[in-house]
């Protein structure tokens, strides 16, 4: 191509590249702000929560009481998918794999999210790589209670009584690797006293049999024993939190009773799939702080034995790691093990 053709096209072509320049800087100004219209619109559509425990249980029914006041303050419904199975690991395995895109939630517990990493060779997920943490929902404090039998009336005397017969009292549970054995554990572990573990399909059960007297203690969730004390079926002895239950504030803690620095609870909270946006995170976050002010909510928790406990997805990051760790070494002590 001669020199002067060259200048001449390279004249006509002059104006399409100013114009073609000036429509990337338009797109390159406009994306943040479609970015951010978009994170602000979220959610636009209904959210998904897995559950991965059976409908009508323990965990279901608080996921829902929560979950449902926390729809409102977003704006949109959300519809709860139960995926039982392996202790909470099929679920929790289906929402790793899920988008990061904010419409699938994840509702874990003490039980999915940290002990399941021990106690089973092939969980499916890891909590701390696979999901991003978004706030803790409740605590649920734990309750020693004994048989009525006992001659026992505080957790101070129970210590002493287990310490001087080594081997001779039994613990119930709801089975292996579950929140009322490995509690035991701990408990056994940082008291140096020993107990016969009795593992049971369930903690009805177990609390069954403690009432009728085949075992002599139990350290369970409130929802479970508190109403069997108060109905004067077991022997309340003490609460496993740093704080003394609401609900019950004349029974002192493990840690009152001789064993400083005794702290440990169930809890819940939500987990998303890793990846998705911090803006979503902040805005799922922010609607269960909000939700978490409402005086019926706290009220209708209480009565389960729930205190709410929200918190930044940073905190419940920590959380989660050093209940791993905590968890973990009274499944490694007890030697329990799911294949």
């Amino acid at each position: 191509m001669n020199r002067p053709r060259a200048s001449r096209l390279a004249a006509f072509l002059q104006p399409f590249s100013r114009l073609a320049l000036a429509c990337g800087l338009a797109v390159a100004m406009l994306t943040p702000a479609a970015y951010g219209q978009s994170a602000g619109a979220y959610p636009s559509k209904p959210v998904k929560l897995i559950v991965p425990f059976p409908a009508g249980g323990g965990g279901d029914t608080l996921a829902r009481l929560f979950m449902l006041r926390v729809a409102k303050e977003l704006g949109q419904p959300f519809i709860f998918e139960n995926l039982a199975g392996a202790g909470g690991n099929v679920g929790s395995a289906a929402a790793a794999r899920a988008p990061a895109d904010g419409y699938t939630l994840l509702y874990g517990t003490n039980g999915t999210l940290a002990i399941n990493q021990t106690i089973y060779k092939s969980p499916g997920f890891n909590p701390l790589k696979d999901f991003e943490p978004v706030s803790q929902l409740t605590q649920l404090a734990a309750m020693v209670v004994v048989r009525p039998t006992l001659p026992v009336n505080s957790m101070a005397e129970l210590t002493r009584l287990l310490k001087a017969n080594p081997g001779k009292y039994t613990f119930g549970s709801a089975g292996n690797g579950t929140t009322s054995h490995l509690a035991g554990e701990i408990y056994k572990s940082r008291a140096g006293v020993s107990a016969v573990h009795i593992p049971y399909r369930g903690g009805a059960q177990a609390m069954t049999d403690l009432i009728g007297g085949q075992v002599d203690m139990m350290i369970e969730v409130m929802p479970n024993a508190a109403p069997q004390a108060k109905a004067g079926r077991v022997k309340p002895l003490a609460v496993t939190t740093a704080k003394r239950v609401a609900a019950w504030p004349e029974l002192p803690t493990i840690a009152e009773s001789g064993l400083p620095g005794f702290d440990l609870s169930a809890w819940d909270a939500i987990v998303v799939p890793a990846g998705t946006p911090r803006a979503i995170v902040d805005r799922i976050n922010a609607a269960i702080q909000r939700a978490s002010t409402d005086p019926e909510l706290r009220s209708q928790l209480q009565q389960r034995g729930a205190d709410v406990a929200p918190g930044t997805p940073e905190e419940l990051s920590k959380y989660i790691a050093s209940n791993i760790t905590l968890w973990g070494d009274a499944v490694k002590r007890s030697g329990a093990s799911v294949d």
